[in-house]
């Protein structure tokens, strides 16, 4: 191999222009002889020609002012390759040497095409280093290698750095070129599918053969203006190389023309097709616009002698190297014409001016990814020439190897060890081709750091990699990248609207792009846990949505329990009315033999009393937490307990009015007058709600439940009533028994008041059917515990109301007016 390089020689023709009608000039080239040949068709720098008028001769038309590129230049270099040297004639080569058994050609995918239209009728070997277009035509395709990654990794690795950053707001700008357009056919369905979407996506004028400057630079000030009036912080620049000029041109361009538009620091994102390019005149002006840039470049590495190589550079050793002498010239400002009396010529070049006291604005001394393509094609085939030679050897002997044996064998069968070749370059990198043809190497990640002396710093900050694992495709450390100074090193933001936080939910605002969106609170009970939620989500049942509606907190159990002041408050007051209860009963009992007690059937009060008692006590199974045997014994002991209680209070009413009918002379009444009457109300009432109650429990009993709708926060152990028509058909025939009790004493309350004590009893049902009356809308509109609160406070009251309208009177006679219960007290009455 070592035998092979350094005969590997490179002719790189300048992209020229040619004159028709007399056999065209190149004015700049390079050639160096060798074994092999290779040749160059590189866009090094631009042209800029006058009007031309046809009153001269069009070659004299040209001048030397570097600015745009023709496809006519790339014609007249690819047919440059196709004559003897020297001499131009397309398709005849006098020397065998001069042959070129590839060409390399870039950096602009525009370049490719005009060069492959010509040398691809003798299926020479192109090689890529830069973004290559599009091609449908697959015969094509086999003539060229692509030393450049995969395109598709370049617009994942834009995808992943968005994403990464969190930017879903972005600005587009493109060239019309195949390269470019992929991008929007690969692209922009891709982002808008991960939630990127696009503020504007603006096309660069198409580069043509232009007299105008200011015309072009007036169409890139449009584009200028927009990204400028823009909302979004990052801008994608998805153009070549030549466009970074122009775009370093763009802010004084807007100060010259003094346009009134603000400038902004954006985030630029340029891809690495894009790499630093600068025009002579542009050394006095500032780089601070690339301040921040992130670019993608091809992974390279470290090559060791390329300074000590750019250090010896000098355009005197080489008297045919027209191109660096051009490039010595605009870069030093210096001239190489020995005509003192030329005006323009300035300061003479002595050819030891020194490349690395360029200023890093005008030249870049380090290796950049796309020196790195060239460094590799290179060396790509000179391994596969030595593979082709190698394997020819082994058929037949041969005296030397060169290039009367190349000849000898046809150079088109290199592209089959072009496609094959695998080697390892000198930084140590192994270069070889996937099976869909592509260089299976990544993008660096790079990010751009300018200072005040024109100087910069490429700072690598992640990379792509697409032999590594999926998970590691992608790296970026963003600790380590320089913001534009807008941002004061604060990692820029760029969407369409501020982010929608948890809590919140997207709603998509008609006419704008999707990723523009208003954000709304979730609905009652719903949460949403992440940033920009398309919906909220319902918490489970054992959950609720706490205050800020961005997280599900457990229910709490919660029942009426003992340990509460309310359950301690009601607890209390139950056991304070029973004793007051007792108290009564006892009082009754010991003045037993009195006209008071004896009065009203004094065994009716008893048992009205004694059901008092257990009423209020049966307040006492609604309190803790609820079990079998309270579930069944609450609503059921209640009920019966109350009805007996209001069957006592009916059948004292009733005795009262017939024996008043019974006092009339032939009245037939007298007959009812006594116990059995009494007892018979009774029975008959109590048989009835106790009935109901055993149907209920037999059909569907009450049992324990837990109820996680009512509250939000709680989840309440209840009792479910199993039947509700059954707890409602109690408490119906509850408020029948109070009804007719209460008409019987209203009817009975004119009544001498010695004899009976309907007065009382009709205030104290009257207080017992508001009660309850007003307990079935305050029941139905409570939740959770309080509904059991409301029920004991009604139990309570209505007993309370019963106890202290009719028997407070008596007990108040009975001990503080002893005098009044008398017979004979009664009798005067």
């Amino acid at each position: 191999m070592a035998g092979l390089l350094p005969g590997l020689t490179c002719l790189t023709p300048r992209i020229n222009a040619c004159a028709m009608g007399k056999p065209p000039r190149m004015k700049h080239k390079y050639f160096l002889s060798g074994d092999f040949i290779m040749a160059g068709i590189l866009s090094q720098f631009y042209m800029l020609s006058d009007p031309v008028h046809f009153r001269r001769h069009p070659s004299e038309e040209l001048v030397d002012e570097p600015i745009y590129f023709m496809a006519r230049w790339t014609y007249l270099a690819s047919m440059e390759l196709l004559s003897t040297r020297g001499r131009f004639i397309p398709n005849y080569k006098c020397d065998s040497k001069d042959r070129a058994i590839s060409v390399i050609a870039g950096s602009n995918s525009h370049i490719y095409p005009y060069v492959a239209n010509v040398v691809n009728v003798y299926k020479m070997p192109q090689l890529i280093y830069g973004s290559s277009p599009m091609i449908d035509d697959k015969i094509q395709t086999v003539f060229f290698h692509r030393f450049f990654p995969n395109g598709d990794q370049q617009i994942m690795g834009i995808l992943h750095l968005l994403l990464h950053l969190r930017w879903t707001w972005i600005g587009l700008v493109l060239q019309p070129e195949e390269s470019e357009k992929r991008f929007i056919q690969d692209a922009i369905t891709l982002y808008s599918q991960q939630g990127i979407c696009f503020d504007f996506m603006e096309e660069m004028g198409k580069e043509t053969f232009s007299n105008d400057i200011a015309e072009a630079l007036q169409d890139f000030g449009k584009i200028y203006t927009i990204i400028m009036k823009s909302t979004t912080n990052v801008i994608i620049l998805y153009c070549e190389n030549q466009v970074t000029a122009i775009f370093r041109m763009l802010p004084y361009y807007t100060e010259l023309e003094e346009m009134s538009i603000e400038r902004k620091d954006k985030v630029w994102i340029l891809p690495a097709q894009m790499e630093f390019t600068s025009l002579p005149f542009q050394k006095t002006i500032t780089m601070d616009i690339f301040h921040g840039v992130i670019t993608f470049a091809i992974s390279s590495k470290e090559i060791s002698g390329f300074d000590k190589f750019l250090q010896m550079r000098n355009p005197t050793s080489e008297v045919e190297d027209h191109l660096m002498r051009v490039f010595w010239e605009k870069a030093f400002e210096c001239s190489f014409s020995e005509d003192n009396s030329d005006e323009d010529a300035g300061m003479l070049c002595t050819g030891e001016e020194k490349l690395e006291n360029l200023p890093k604005s005008v030249f870049d001394t380090t290796m950049t990814g796309q020196s790195y393509s060239i460094y590799n094609a290179v060396y790509g085939v000179a391994h596969a020439l030595q593979a082709m030679l190698s394997s020819k050897s082994k058929h037949r002997a041969r005296p030397k190897v060169g290039t009367e044996t190349l000849s000898i064998q046809k150079a088109w069968q290199l592209h089959h060890y072009l496609r094959t070749i695998s080697f390892n370059n000198t930084a140590g990198q192994k270069i070889f081709f996937n099976e869909n043809g592509d260089l299976e190497t990544g993008f660096d990640i790079i990010n751009w750091v300018t200072f005040k002396n024109e100087t910069f710093v490429k700072v690598k900050v992640g990379k792509i990699d697409p032999t590594t694992s999926p998970d590691k495709l992608f790296t970026i450390s963003v600790q380590d990248i320089t913001w534009p100074t807008m941002f004061k090193q604060v990692q820029p933001l760029s969407v369409c609207n501020d982010n929608c936080y948890s809590g919140t939910r997207k709603r998509k605002i008609e006419g704008k792009p999707f990723c523009c969106y208003d954000c709304i609170p979730c609905a009652k009970g719903k949460i949403s846990n992440q940033m920009d939620a398309v919906d909220c989500f319902q918490c489970s049942e054992e959950h609720y949505a706490n205050k800020a509606q961005n997280l599900c907190i457990l229910k709490t159990t919660t029942f009426l329990s003992y340990n509460e002041p309310l359950g301690i408050t009601l607890a209390t007051v139950s056991l304070f009315f029973s004793f007051l209860t007792v108290l009564v009963l006892g009082i009754f009992i010991k003045e037993q033999d009195t006209p008071i007690v004896k009065a009203n059937n004094r065994n009716l009060t008893y048992i009205l009393l004694i059901a008092l008692l257990l009423s209020f006590l049966c307040s006492l199974l609604f309190i803790g937490k609820p079990d079998q045997m309270k579930c069944l014994l609450q609503q059921t002991a209640f009920g019966f307990i109350f009805s007996v209680a209001l069957s006592c209070i009916l059948g004292k009413t009733t005795i009262v009015v017939i024996a008043f009918m019974a006092t009339k002379p032939g009245s037939k009444m007298r007959k009812w007058v006594g116990n059995r009457l009494a007892k018979g109300i009774i029975l008959s009432c109590s048989i009835a709600q106790f009935t109901i109650c055993i149907v209920w429990l037999a059909i569907s009993p009450p049992f324990p439940d837990s109820d996680i709708h009512s509250m939000a926060q709680e989840i309440v152990l209840e009792c479910n009533e199993g039947s509700a028509i059954m707890f409602y058909l109690i408490l119906g025939f509850m408020g029948f028994l109070a009804s007719i009790s209460f008409t019987v004493a209203f009817l009975a309350r004119r009544l001498p008041d010695s004899f009976n004590e309907a007065k009382f009893i009709t205030f104290s049902m009257l207080v017992f059917c508001s009660v309850w009356v007003s307990f079935v809308p305050t029941y139905l509109s409570t939740k959770g515990k309080y509904m059991v609160a409301v029920e004991i406070f009604s139990i309570l009251a209505s007993a309370a109301g019963l106890l202290g309208c009719i028997f407070f009177p008596k007990c108040y006679i009975i001990i503080f007016r002893p005098d009044l219960n008398t017979k004979g007290q009664l009798i005067k009455k």
